[in-house]
């Protein structure tokens, strides 16, 4: 795609509303003024927030909706209320065409819910998923999926995410055969239930993918950087995240404290800023905001409801990054790849 992404935003999700969403794209066009963004929500609220960077100009169309969802609303809820909503005009703007991908930082559950309704799945694909880049030990980040989507996967859903997450990497990470694994409690292959059994068995035969399976990870190991793409079900997905945003905040709160504790430490604290400004920036979540739904006729990027502008900005690169790689289609290809064989393989015997 040469020309640049149109980006429609849902101003009102996120924890702090248009001010945050608003900011973050003054910052997004500080880094490509070629963007455009459709943004949906209260003018009232929005327009003031406009005003406070000047350097935005006419990048913004805004879209007048008065109703947004709340964190706490039931998907059931939200899909009612699509057509009136924040989040479900900039989902629908998608699906129109009048954008390429759609930024919220709202309610998963609904984003989910309304992005699946409208988008529908892709041709092959069961179940849409959750993927985002999680920082590693090594030179690049890897792409992890499903995040909370499915809490349930069968073996066909598992090698669904790995094709997904394995066209993830090459548009996001630049890797021509990322290296995936499916997330276990061991690296044996006797090891796990039945459905990674059976997946890992399916993709150890699509060596003609674009990807490269090299078997189990366990958990301890999601950070060292030999991996590329992690798959697992979206319950254990979850969790692993979650552990690992709570395991980054301790050591920084640990550190903190140690560094408080004392004349000498806070004089070693002084010493060691720079490297402590470095382990800071690897470990802050806005440097790795940006979720991807996988699997959909259309882009749906979730930012962190928390999220700074920063954090927006990211997310916003991402839904950049995903429309100029065309990675719908690259699923699509690759799904087409693993269907033909499996026919082919099933016809021979």
């Amino acid at each position: 795609m040469d020309a640049a992404p149109r980006i429609a935003i849902d101003a009102m999700g996120g924890d702090s509303g248009p001010a945050a969403m608003i900011a973050g794209i003054a910052r997004a066009l500080r880094r490509d003024s070629a963007l455009r963004f459709l943004v949906f929500g209260d003018e009232r609220v929005i327009a003031p927030e406009l005003s406070k960077h000047s350097a935005i100009g006419d990048a913004v169309e805004i879209h007048h909706t008065p109703e947004a969802i709340a964190a706490t609303e039931k998907p059931s809820q939200a899909i009612r209320r699509a057509r009136t909503t924040s989040m479900g005009m900039a989902i629908a703007a998608v699906k129109d065409g009048l954008a390429d991908a759609a930024v919220s930082g709202g309610n998963t559950g609904a984003l989910m819910a309304m992005s699946k309704l409208a988008l529908r799945t892709m041709p092959g694909i069961d179940r849409p998923a959750l993927a985002a880049l999680l920082p590693t030990m090594g030179d690049t980040d890897v792409v992890m999926l499903d995040l909370g989507a499915n809490t349930e996967c069968d073996a066909q859903n598992l090698v669904q995410f790995a094709v997904m997450g394995a066209a993830y990497a090459r548009c996001g990470l630049k890797i021509d055969k990322p290296r995936v694994r499916l997330l276990n409690i061991g690296t044996e292959e006797l090891k796990g239930t039945d459905e990674l059994k059976e997946a890992a068995a399916l993709l150890r035969e699509a060596d003609y993918l674009p990807l490269s399976f090299d078997g189990f990870t366990e958990g301890d190991q999601l950070s060292r950087g030999n991996i590329d793409v992690v798959v697992t079900d979206g319950f254990s997905g979850n969790i692993a995240l979650k552990t690992a945003e709570g395991t980054a905040r301790f050591v920084t709160d640990l550190l903190r404290r140690a560094f408080k504790s004392s004349l000498r430490s806070k004089a070693g604290f002084a010493l060691s800023r720079p490297a402590l400004n470095l382990l800071k920036v690897h470990l802050d979540p806005n440097n790795h905001n940006g979720a991807v739904f996988l699997g959909l006729n259309g882009l749906v990027v979730k930012s962190h409801g928390g999220a700074s502008p920063k954090g927006v900005a990211n997310a916003i690169r991402v839904a950049d990054r995903m429309v100029r790689n065309d990675i719908t289609r690259k699923i699509g290809e690759d799904l087409d790849d693993f269907r033909a064989h499996a026919f082919n393989h099933e016809a021979a015997e």
